[in-house]
């Protein structure tokens, strides 16, 4: 059997088994409101509707966040329509047959009316009235507003939160897989406090409803029983009023056991624990709370009047729990003191050795004392895995493997602030408050939070450090909130970008040669050495790294090499046929899949004098007057600036001959700026020049 056919198969399989049950449901539902129910049929309904009113109680109790039970809208619905299909049954059924009493209605109906209330109507009716108030007014009304409160700070919180996402996607901190799941998980939770914001009133519209019927079931039956059936009105009083209030209790139980579950699913929060471990481990852990509740009821069960044994008893239960917890705690502190500690060795009698002479870390991370909580996964710290998963984005992104970022503590940093180094050199430090949330200005907010005043340590922007508490208000103004671990590995992903041609080294081309061996051995075995050294495709793939050029198609730079070394073996060179190999992926990774491409062009006097500038200068340094080199570099930064306004990259496109020389005089404007030369763009792309700089 072919797979389309098993494919079909299933689809069927599912039509005929599921997607028929909601529908057949809803006609039964239909059928109970329509056509006259047996008592005995009834009966099993109303027990079907309190087991399934418990059922759904439960699992609202076990979810350990809302979205473990994002149908609870739906099962809502669909249990309100039961409950009012058994009403108007029931109500069928109380008008038919009330005149004879008894179980008439049914046994339940019966039960609650007897049993339950003792056969007093008066009782009945204040039991049933207390029901009401509690369900409608306390629990509804209650869950209600919470969850129209719930669903506006979801739906206003979803862009800050979309904004956070998008910032560790691109920190690589997540992929676009982990991405859209989390994107996703937004979508859902709005979409979930906003049903139940609709739901409620399912459930407060069902507790008016019950008290409707009750009017018109009493009203009804009183006339009913007195005109059709010549009953007295102390017999249509007593019949068709306990079987109204039994028949309003038997639905009203339900309804509240259902209102609850509503009202645990918008008060609780996303934890690891369900509500009554919850309850437990932050009621129940701290002996002093249960001591002073111990000493209070002893207090009050010695008092002259008061039931003395049971508030005595309450005591002792009270004070052996909090006993009971206080050793515990003891305990537990008594096991983290012990640790083993070994004696020091006299530092007098150790001569010096080579192992005193510490390597160099290519990528260090200093933290102070107060941040080692981060780095500490006893202390579920964030941080490894966040530098993690930076290395990985990176690495795929440049093409090869970046060197492990070794951490150490540093009790010279302030408690706070953490230092990145590159070789052993400080590249960038900044402090971080280890107990709050940086909320950073992207542009455009719209209100002020309250916070220490900071600036983002990789993009400088204006930042604050704010309490958890804010994060939900600091999100729906606009800023994007990170965790102290994101701001560091953000930061750390930023300077190994800029300094990517610094990390990598022999042994990762060397790596990289393996792995072309692998594929191509030929091709590796023809590179180095017969082509070119080592050492000098390091500095081309160097050079490729210092333009943010990556180094992924290492097929097309060995064979790019290759061709080019039987010309000449220098370094600048091979990077300049290699650029124009390699021209599909620059302008790739600077335009993205835009077909017209905006550049930034020099006036012809003005190349012509820089290629004659760098022919007759040094290989170093394009040889040209200060005054026009500085009226040069802030021509290109200014219209660099037009091109950031215009949320377009800033490109300079030049002659092959000057490009290199061109590209170190602008490396450190104030403005990111690519140079390319014409050789490198792709045939398939179209130029417009958006603005030229002359000698002027």
């Amino acid at each position: 059997m072919s797979n389309s056919a098993v494919s079909s198969g299933a689809k069927g399989a599912n039509f005929h088994g599921i997607s028929l049950g909601i529908p057949v449901m809803l006609m039964l539902l239909l059928g109970m409101m329509t056509l006259r129910i047996p008592p005995v049929m009834l009966d099993a309904v109303f027990t079907f509707n309190i087991a399934l009113a418990l059922v759904i109680l439960l699992v609202s109790l076990y979810s350990l966040k809302p979205l473990d039970f994002a149908a609870f809208p739906s099962v809502l619905l669909v249990a309100t329509l039961l409950r009012l299909a058994l009403n108007v049954a029931s109500t069928r059924v109380v008008l038919l047959e009330g005149h004879n009493g008894g179980d008439s209605a049914g046994l339940v109906i019966q039960a609650f009316g007897d049993v339950v209330v003792g056969g007093n109507s008066v009782v009945g009716l204040v039991v049933f009235v207390v029901l009401v108030i509690i369900n409608f007014v306390v629990v509804t009304k209650g869950a209600g507003r919470i969850s129209e409160v719930s669903a506006r700070f979801t739906l206003d919180a979803m862009p800050g939160k979309q904004m956070a996402i998008d910032a560790d996607l691109n920190a690589g901190l997540i992929d676009q897989d982990q991405a859209r799941e989390r994107r996703e998980l937004v979508s859902q939770e709005a979409d979930f406090y906003g049903s139940m914001d609709g739901a409620s009133k399912f459930v407060k519209g069902d507790a008016v409803a019950g008290v409707l019927i009750m009017l018109i079931n009493i009203i009804g039956g009183f006339a009913i029983g007195m005109a059709q059936h010549d009953l007295s009105a102390n017999q249509a009083i007593q019949y068709y009023t306990l079987l109204t209030i039994g028949d309003g209790l038997a639905a009203q139980i339900p309804s509240l056991l259902l209102s609850t579950a509503a009202a645990i699913m918008v008060t609780r929060i996303n934890s690891e624990h369900d509500v009554g471990q919850q309850i437990v481990e932050q009621m129940f852990t701290d002996p002093r709370a249960l001591f002073v509740a111990a000493v209070i009821m002893g207090v009050m069960g010695v008092v002259p009047g008061m039931p003395h044994v049971i508030f005595l008893l309450l005591a002792l239960l009270a004070g052996g729990a909090a006993y009971m917890q206080f050793q515990k705690l003891n305990k537990e502190e008594q096991q983290q003191d012990l640790v083993d500690t070994e004696p020091e060795p006299d530092e007098s009698q150790i001569d010096v050795s080579w192992d005193d002479v510490l390597p160099v870390d290519v990528l260090g991370l200093e933290v102070g004392y107060r941040l080692i909580a981060l780095v500490d996964r006893a202390q579920d710290g964030e941080l490894l895995s966040r530098i993690k998963g930076v290395r990985k984005k990176l690495s795929q992104e440049l093409g090869f493997l970046v060197p492990t970022v070794h951490i150490r503590d540093n009790l010279d940093l302030s408690p706070t602030f953490y230092r990145i180094t590159l070789t052993g050199v400080t590249v960038g430090e900044a402090e971080v408050h280890p107990d709050k949330w940086l909320a950073i200005d992207p542009g455009e907010v719209f209100g002020k939070v309250e916070g220490i005043a900071t600036k983002d340590p990789a993009f400088g922007l204006d930042a604050l450090w704010i309490n958890e508490s804010e994060k939900d208000h600091a999100q729906t103004l606009g800023y994007t909130v990170v965790d102290p671990s994101t701001v560091i590995a953000t930061h750390l992903n930023k300077l190994m970008q800029e300094h990517a041609a610094e990390l990598l080294g022999h042994d990762e081309v060397q790596q990289l040669l393996d792995l072309l061996a692998e594929n191509s051995p030929k091709l590796a075995e023809q590179l180095v050495p017969n082509a070119v050294s080592l050492p000098v495709l390091l500095k081309v793939m160097q050079n490729l790294l210092t333009e943010k050029v990556p180094v992924r198609d290492i097929r097309t730079i060995a064979e790019v090499v290759i061709d080019a070394s039987a010309v000449g073996t220098e370094a600048e060179y091979l990077t300049a046929i290699v650029r124009v190999a390699l021209g599909r992926l620059i302008v790739q990774t600077i335009y993205g899949q835009i077909e017209s491409l905006d550049v930034i062009t020099l006036e012809p006097e003005l190349e012509q004098m820089l290629i004659q500038a760098w022919q007759k200068g040094s290989n170093e340094a394009v040889v040209i007057e200060p005054g026009l080199a500085e009226r040069l570099q802030a021509s290109i930064v200014s219209s660099a600036e037009r091109q950031e306004i215009s949320g377009k990259p800033a490109v300079v496109l030049v002659a092959g001959s000057i490009r290199a020389q061109l590209a170190k005089f602008v490396r450190f404007s104030q403005q990111p700026v690519h140079v390319v030369c014409y050789e490198e763009i792709p045939e398939n792309r179209q130029i417009t020049v958006v603005a030229t700089i002359g000698r002027s």
